[in-house]
């Protein structure tokens, strides 16, 4: 069996690292395809973003009409404008019992809170804190959700917070958790 050389290096060599040339080519370009709609995706998601963003901020701006209607009738008629007290809430595991007797807690003294700062006071991520915060909200807990300078703030049902101090609705004990 015969080999070609081709300037020190085997023929059979040279073909393999073309080959191998080639294939790596292939995989490259499925890379920047990939990266390519992975980029299309973010846009998208940014876009969508801050069209939500923009639709919250038109329903917190309709809900600030809403109860500026509801003064004006309540204090020009003197009639009362019936609220609507049903807070149904699913039970509560210790951790988002904890994350809400934070938010419960710290926005008595902060106001609107931040991911940022109930996780500061738990110890916790953002990304964590964030999950709680959805984990309660699809439990029933009303918590009110706005968006300042695309930062999302939050705080609790003024009426639900009223009605858990009074009834102690979610069956917390704020010793149990050193509060």
């Amino acid at each position: 069996m015969k080999k070609f050389f081709l300037r020190g290096k085997s023929l059979g060599l040279v073909l393999l690292n073309k080959k191998l040339r080639g294939e790596l080519d292939v995989i490259k370009q499925e890379f920047e395809e990939h990266l390519q709609a992975i980029n299309e995706n973010t846009s998208e998601i940014a876009s969508n973003f801050e069209y939500v963003s923009e639709i919250e901020a038109k329903l917190d701006r309709l809900s600030e009409r809403v109860d500026q209607i509801q003064m004006f009738l309540e204090s020009n008629s003197g009639m009362q404008v019936a609220r609507k007290h049903n807070f149904d809430v699913k039970r509560l595991s210790r951790k988002e019992q904890k994350v809400f007797l934070v938010i419960y807690t710290l926005e008595e003294e902060k106001g609107n809170l931040t991911y940022g700062d109930i996780a500061e006071k738990l110890g916790i991520s953002e990304h964590l804190t964030a999950s709680y915060i959805t984990s309660l909200i699809e439990k029933g807990v009303p918590i009110i959700k706005r968006y300042i300078n695309t930062k999302p703030h939050f705080r609790l049902d003024p009426d639900f917070k009223t009605l858990q101090a009074k009834e102690n609705i979610l069956q917390l004990s704020l010793e149990e958790f050193g509060f």
